[in-house]
């Protein structure tokens, strides 16, 4: 992920956190766990949205005090835990524009409105990717969302599904063109 984007993960790592979820269902002092497996990553992406280093902490712990609170509502589809994490604080951070804006004057206004509008424009982006990737063939989705979600190199890759560096090479390249084509298809 680049900084701030839900990691994806190999299918070890992803039962893990299956795991984890369910653990967190069953006994809610569990959520801790997913607290720490995330956090890091969820104020990275806040800290570079958020000026000011005390809101990015105020925002970051709004997230997980709404993910507590909402947690029964969350449903697993594929994608990390992170990435409903991420959600909330895109939501979080939305609110917060708007409510400056509100409270600034018009001008203000008009420029908080086109944040917000263009965060849920990145949030219904991100989604359709996510949907555009789940539909790839699995070694490829598997490289694509390893290394570009999880941000991992390509010699880590291999070694994680045991190929050499050309093969994943070649994966990611054949994935990226397919992705390519399907979102010209869809924007044409």
């Amino acid at each position: 992920m680049v900084a701030g984007k839900p990691a994806l993960m190999s299918p070890a790592e992803e039962q893990q956190e299956r795991r984890m979820v369910e653990a967190a269902r069953q006994d809610p002092t569990r959520f801790a766990e997913l607290y720490e497996s995330n956090f890091e990553r969820v104020y990275a992406f806040v800290v570079r949205r958020v000026n000011d280093r005390a809101d990015a902490e105020d925002v970051t712990s709004e997230v997980f005090h709404k993910a507590l609170a909402n947690f029964a509502r969350f449903k697993w589809q594929g994608v990390p835990f992170a990435a409903w994490l991420i959600r909330i604080a895109r939501n979080i951070i939305a609110d917060r524009a708007k409510r400056v804006a509100k409270e600034s004057d018009l001008g203000e206004f008009d420029e908080g409105a086109e944040i917000v509008q263009s965060t849920f424009e990145e949030v219904e982006r991100q989604t359709n990717l996510f949907r555009l990737v789940d539909q790839l063939p699995e070694d490829q989705r598997l490289v694509i969302k390893m290394r570009f979600a999880g941000e991992r190199s390509i010699r880590e890759i291999a070694e994680t599904l045991g190929r050499s560096e050309g093969a994943v090479k070649q994966l990611q390249f054949r994935g990226l063109q397919k992705l390519r084509a399907t979102i010209g298809e869809l924007d044409g």
